[in-house]
């Protein structure tokens, strides 16, 4: 079956998950997330990238993004966040809960340190870590559909540190956030050019956005 019939196939249980809403099928949603005290625009337009990268790539409408405070209602309209950031960063108990509503009804959260800065990729593990008791933030191991949902790809590398794992959140077997630790975002955005060298290099970071994205839409 083509990518892209998969794809909107997929979306139409997303869409039920989310049946408030009453969208077309084929439409990709992207919401920006403004979290604790970040406002949702460290560095820039990336996710206008990420979302000009889904357009390119497949037949998908791809709908502007919508900046979202985590605290709001209007995160459920949304079936796809972003978020990202340089600094460690706390959530708020109401933070904490509207997330786990959020991924406990399909929600799915894609989260990219800035610049390889590692403060952020730390305060992501501590406190996805707090939002489902059990559940831990941990290495998603290489032989997961997400390293294989549009690009087969058998490992991912970083400049600096040889072969690197996404890292995520699991809720009842099922992959609910994906961190990309390594300047994911910044590399295919930017080119790489804030990274001097390190974290993921442009190209795989490319393919492994588009994997994040596309497993996303066909859960």
């Amino acid at each position: 079956m083509r990518i892209a019939a998969v794809i909107a196939l997929a979306f139409i249980s997303l869409a039920t998950a989310f049946a408030e809403k009453k969208e077309d099928v084929s439409t990709f949603f992207v919401g920006r997330l403004a979290f604790g005290t970040n406002n949702g625009g460290d560095c820039g337009d990336i996710g206008d990238d990420l979302i000009k990268l889904v357009a390119r790539a497949s037949t998908i409408q791809v709908r502007e993004k919508k900046l979202l405070k985590v605290s709001d209602e209007a995160l459920f309209e949304t079936p796809f966040v972003f978020m990202n950031g340089h600094d460690d960063f706390v959530l708020s108990e109401s933070e904490l809960e509207n997330l786990r509503r959020y991924m406990s009804n399909g929600g799915f959260v894609f989260a990219s340190g800035c610049c390889t800065n590692p403060a952020f990729p730390r305060g992501w593990r501590r406190e996805f870590s707090r939002i489902f008791p059990g559940e831990q933030v941990r290495k998603i191991p290489y032989d997961h559909l997400i390293y294989r949902s549009f690009y087969k790809m058998d490992r991912l590398t970083s400049f600096d540190k040889g072969n690197i794992q996404l890292e995520g959140l699991f809720h009842n077997g099922e992959l609910v956030a994906v961190m990309g630790e390594d300047g994911l975002c910044c590399s295919f955005a930017m080119d790489g050019s804030c990274n001097a060298g390190r974290g993921v290099p442009p190209d795989e970071a490319k393919k492994i956005a588009l994997n994040i994205c596309v497993y996303a839409l066909t859960l």
